[in-house]
């Protein structure tokens, strides 16, 4: 450990922004996890290291290259200052903590609000959601600890409160502490991204041990060794109190609980928060008064919706199981369907009965989820159809477990979310009933359909089968696109050298009427010799010595009179033939005449040699007309101004197509209607050559770049967005929303 990440920079800055000291209780925690943040900070900085390393090493430009390299050479002359930084930050905050629990979430909820996201930027607003997510990740993984810290730390500092308690440890703290070190870093968004990834992987993933600690310092002290929680958020007991929360717990309404939970959930998720405060604007601006203001409603509890939606048939409509895709996707007003099932309700109090306003918001926003399914074109149609036959089991879903939005994890998201991302490379086809893929996603759809029950442990399972699916199908589908992209390197490489070799010889002999049979040699058998020097000069460096024998061979030909080049000819042929013989004797080139058509060569050498006649030049031809050349001037640039055009009108579509990374799916529709997707597998960059494949690794088509700018131009391509469904379809809620309450 160096000097300035652990306990010895800490014992030289103990009191840094504050004169009070920190309490006895806490400094053997702050000691502890600071030196421990420090070392996880160092495996975070390394591993941002080695990504921006290997992105840099598969850039696919100079800009791009040198984009990661400053960024590479930026974190490493800062990074000691940030580390330093953070855990100065986080020292301060045991010396003087803020406030966490009720005080955060108003500081949510303000942030939330329609006009401060209108005012968020792009980079900033990447920036904070890639935050929300880590703190969400975090407060949901270590609830429990979190929970006793927080309750501990609150007896410690005598400032702390029911209403507003603290702890120093507090996910969004120690993220806060993270975002106001690195703000030293002059590096671009896509960078600051991988930072907070990695950040996220390595130091808030492995916050359970630090936070276990803690825990235990402060139970050796003394301080509630006997920690138990009952319901309410914010609220604990010691076991002295534990029989009368007990019993304040059952006197409540029967879906009170469920209700302040639903909150405790909503409020760990910054995108939850911010639809869950659009939605109350909407219904503030629409004049609607809370529910329980009302004496003429009666609202109805979890449990009792629940027991309604049970009674409705999970596929909402009639259809074939046998075949589940056909036809158009489904759509269910669910607002509609619980509303009617409310009316069915008899209250027998006279009163109306009427949701609360956290279930109305849950059903609403399953509504607008599915509005988005049945609208995302990145679905492929056949899996669109099917997902669309989910809308009431998830309704379900989300009136039992209120987790579903708020926790990125929740098994019927994750099973969404798979199925959405497996079915993106899938067309429909005749032969659907023999694709194993179509086959597992339609016995998915139909199992939740016949067997759900309530029992959100069936996501799980199906999610966990499904998964294994994928993997084997996966493993098999990339040992073929592996091959196919060997395939294809090894055939462009092949043109390639093909081509270099015809157009080098082309441009060496055009100039010159050489003899038949040299012509013959140099075309037909030492271009063969070329193309294998070619295939292996990264290894064997042999391409330029075949291109002097070439030089050789003509120079030899060449008329000379003076004596030094007279001796230098002597010394060369010798060594020349025997280089030609060897190469044209591994090509295999003519083997039964090679000794017939090598002894003709030395004769037009000797005859060169004697006579300085043997090789006649072409370049003293007459010159063409200067009128020619004036038309086919003018009629270059013509052709030079036309491209200019051209280049002008797709470079926008040029960007786009460099933007495409190896891994990403693509559509392209053909002129006869048909379409089909496919994935980039690999980029050759020697021969500006793309390939896809299609998700059983085979290749289906290759363009170059300027010919997928064409095709994106005319509209017959498009790029398919491949994020996880419900995170898509909740940012394109926000957006909506945010639209809306403007």
């Amino acid at each position: 450990m160096n000097k300035q990440s652990g306990i010895h920079y800490l014992r030289e800055h103990r009191e840094a922004g504050s004169n009070r000291p920190v309490p006895a209780e806490v400094t053997r925690i702050r000691d502890t996890v600071v030196a421990g943040l420090g070392d996880l900070l160092q495996g975070a900085f390394d591993a941002v290291d080695d990504s921006l390393f290997e992105l840099a090493n598969n850039a696919r430009s100079n800009n791009e290259q040198n984009r990661y390299f400053e960024a590479m050479r930026e974190i490493r002359i800062k990074r000691k200052g940030v580390e330093r930084h953070f855990q100065n930050t986080v020292a301060q905050y045991f010396a003087n903590p803020p406030h966490t629990g009720p005080l955060q979430e108003e500081n949510l909820s303000k942030q939330a609000s329609a006009d401060t996201l209108a005012l968020v930027g792009n980079d900033d607003l990447e920036e904070q959601v890639a935050l929300n997510a880590m703190i969400t990740k975090a407060k949901a993984h270590f609830q429990g600890p979190l929970l006793q810290l927080q309750t501990r730390f609150s007896q410690v500092y005598p400032e702390a409160t029911d209403e507003s308690p603290v702890n120093p440890m507090a996910p969004e703290h120690l993220c806060s502490a993270f975002t106001e070190a690195i703000q030293a870093l002059e590096i671009q968004i896509r960078e600051r991204l991988i930072l907070l990834k990695q950040f996220d992987r390595y130091v808030v993933s492995n916050l359970g041990m630090l936070l276990d600690e803690a825990n235990r310092i402060l139970i050796q002290a003394g301080i509630i060794p006997n920690f138990r929680y009952h319901g309410k958020a914010g609220q604990q007991h010691d076991a002295s109190k534990a029989e009368s929360a007990d019993t304040s717990n059952e006197e409540r309404a029967p879906d009170a609980s469920a209700t302040e939970q639903i909150g405790q959930a909503g409020s760990s998720s910054a995108v939850f928060d911010q639809i869950r405060t659009m939605l109350s604007l909407q219904r503030a601006n629409a004049g609607i008064p809370p529910r329980a203001s009302d004496p003429n409603v009666r609202v109805v509890g979890d449990s009792e919706l629940a027991s309604l939606l049970n009674s409705l048939p999970l596929s909402g409509a009639r259809q074939d199981q046998s075949n589940l895709s056909a036809g158009e996707p489904i759509s269910v007003d669910l607002r509609q369907l619980v509303q009617q099932l409310l009316s069915q309700t008899d209250t027998g109090d006279g009163r109306k009965p009427a949701l609360n306003e956290v279930d109305e918001d849950l059903i609403n926003l399953v509504s607008m989820l599915f509005e988005f399914i049945l609208d995302d074109y990145n679905l492929s149609a056949p899996v669109q159809v099917l997902i669309s036959r989910l809308q009431i089991p998830i309704l379900k879903v989300v009136i039992r477990d209120k987790s579903f939005f708020s926790q990125a994890t929740h098994p019927a998201r994750r099973l969404l979310n798979s199925l959405a991302r497996a079915g993106i490379g899938w067309s429909s086809s005749d032969e659907k009933a023999k694709d194993k893929l179509y086959g597992q996603i339609h016995n998915i759809v139909q199992r939740i359909l016949n067997e759900f029950d309530g029992d959100v442990a069936l996501f799980e399972t199906l999610n966990q089968e499904f998964e294994q699916f994928l993997e084997r199908e996966n493993r098999k589908a990339s040992l073929v696109e592996q091959r196919t992209r060997e395939s294809e390197r090894g055939r462009i490489k092949s043109q390639t050298a093909q081509q270099t070799v015809d157009n080098l010889l082309k441009q060496k002999i055009s100039r010159y009427k050489l003899p038949e049979s040299i012509h013959d040699i140099l075309m037909n058998g030492w271009s063969r010799v070329m193309f294998l020097a070619y295939l292996r000069d990264d290894v064997e460096h042999r391409w330029n010595a075949t291109v002097k024998v070439v030089d050789d061979l003509i120079w030899c030909l060449h008329p000379h009179q003076e004596d030094d080049e007279r001796d230098q000819w002597v010394r060369v042929v010798p060594g020349l033939l025997k280089t030609l013989r060897s190469g044209l004797e591994e090509v295999s080139y003519n083997s039964s005449r090679l000794d017939e058509m090598m002894g003709q060569l030395k004769h037009q050498l000797a005859e060169a040699f004697r006579t300085n006649a043997a090789i006649e030049a072409l370049q003293d031809s007459p010159e063409e007309p200067a009128e020619e050349e004036e038309i086919a001037t003018v009629h270059q640039t013509a052709v030079e101004r036309q491209q200019e055009l051209e280049e002008a009108a797709i470079s926008e579509f040029v960007a786009q197509i460099d933007s495409i990374e190896i891994g990403n799916w693509v559509e392209f529709r053909l002129v006869n209607g048909a379409n089909f997707r496919c994935k980039l597998s690999a980029i050759i960059e020697e021969a500006d050559c793309f390939v896809f494949v299609n998700r059983m690794g085979l290749k289906v088509i290759e363009k170059t770049r300027i010919e997928l700018a064409h095709e994106m131009r005319r509209g017959r391509l498009t790029l398919l967005e491949q994020g996880a469904l419900i995170d898509r379809a909740l940012d394109a809620v926000v957006g909506t929303l945010r639209s809306k309450t403007a």
